[in-house]
């Protein structure tokens, strides 16, 4: 197949209007967490709108170089399909967000189907915006990757489209989940807490915020952002344009 790899491009963050007001709040409520007791000012509120909202083009710390974004690396862990698919899916999440979960429940088996046929590369980064729980669910579900078990992991993680609770993540519950999954529990605890799972899970994050994605859901499909739980519509029409624009 050949290399679909394009040169780099740059591309702001594009939202709906009706959500920059928000993204303002949720930067800021990151600050005050990032310097405040460790615990965040304000769980994060929804990043829909109605199809009506025109499109903002609202700039992160920079704009967004898809080459560095899009990895395609052969062993990353947290990827599926083929390192030079056409098309490239890089998702922005965070196990304690509602929205991410919903995600997860109605579009992902769709942009997996594609994966599958080898259209299109998803890969996926955790930024842990809500904090620690959120951070200790990426490290869980890294520690399950080891095993090749992530996207098993990844779903019971958002169980019917929900997230679970705060103590549903705490490090036994994580653990429990990995032993009703088949995994190897006493391997699985080992890796959770491994320097090498924890230095990945922080790259993951800082890739994110680097890039201005303090809310969740955020996407970056074929290099064009997108913000928030869109409908799988507007998935599907940003895969079919970058699948055509890359044929």
């Amino acid at each position: 197949m050949a290399d679909h790899r394009t040169s780099p491009r740059k591309r702001p963050w594009v939202v709906p209007a009706g959500v920059v007001t928000v993204l303002a709040g949720l930067l800021l409520a990151v600050v005050v967490w990032s310097s405040d007791d460790g615990a965040p000012a304000a769980a994060p509120a929804a990043t829909e709108s109605s199809p009506a909202d025109a499109p903002t083009e609202v700039q992160g710390p920079a704009d967004v170089d898809t080459a560095a974004v899009e990895r395609r690396d052969p062993e990353d862990l947290l990827a599926a399909g083929p390192v030079d698919a056409p098309v490239v899916l890089v998702v922005f999440s965070d196990y304690q967000c509602p929205y991410c979960a919903q995600w997860s429940h109605e579009t992902l088996p769709e942009m997996m189907e594609h994966a599958e046929a080898g259209d299109l590369r998803i890969e996926y980064r955790d930024v842990n915006v809500f904090g620690e729980a959120s951070e200790r669910a990426a490290r869980a579900s890294y520690a399950a990757a080891l095993q090749d078990e992530y996207w098993a992991y990844h779903d019971a993680l958002y169980p019917d489209g929900e997230t679970r609770t705060e103590s549903e993540l705490s490090e036994q519950a994580l653990t429990d989940l990995a032993a009703e999954l088949g995994l190897d529990t006493e391997q699985f605890a080992a890796d959770l807490n491994a320097t090498g799972t924890v230095e990945q899970v922080q790259a993951n994050q800082q890739l994110g915020l680097d890039l201005g994605a303090y809310s969740t859901p955020a996407f970056l499909l074929g290099g064009e952002p997108i913000v928030g739980a869109q409908p799988t519509q507007v998935f599907r029409d940003a895969f079919e344009a970058a699948l055509a624009d890359g044929s």
